[in-house]
């Protein structure tokens, strides 16, 4: 097993990786809205805060070798089922190979957000 780690997505919060790859998988951390570069959680909305999350995702992706066409599982966290459809409209824009999903909601996320997403992803296997 081997820990993925990019400056280009938030630090982990706690004692965890941003993702662990084992053979051709890539098994993320589930990723909030914090802008890497400040720590804080980004201003705005469901769709703001969606689309941190979704380039969050990309760069640990791309820093294992991997891409959001190759993520083969979603799970998604909604603090408010409300917000499903705003998700939904900025999540589509990125996963466009439409990957298996779970979406549940949630009572509270770390940092009062108002999603998290975690991926299972393929990747080259390792030499």
């Amino acid at each position: 097993m081997q820990k993925v780690y990019t400056a280009d997505a938030p630090e982990a919060i706690g004692p965890y990786s941003q993702a662990m790859r084992t053979g051709n998988l890539l098994f993320t951390s589930g990723q909030i809205a914090i802008d890497p570069k400040t720590g804080d959680v980004v201003e705005g909305g469901i769709e703001e805060q969606t689309q941190r999350i979704c380039e969050n995702l990309k760069a640990v992706l791309e820093a294992a070798g991997s891409s959001l066409e190759r993520v083969v599982k979603t799970t998604c966290f909604l603090a408010d089922m409300g917000d499903f459809a705003a998700f939904n409209a900025v999540y589509g824009e990125y996963f466009t190979g439409r990957p298996a999903r779970s979406c549940v909601a949630v009572k509270a996320l770390p940092k009062g957000v108002l999603a998290e997403v975690e991926v299972i992803a393929e990747v080259e296997p390792q030499e």
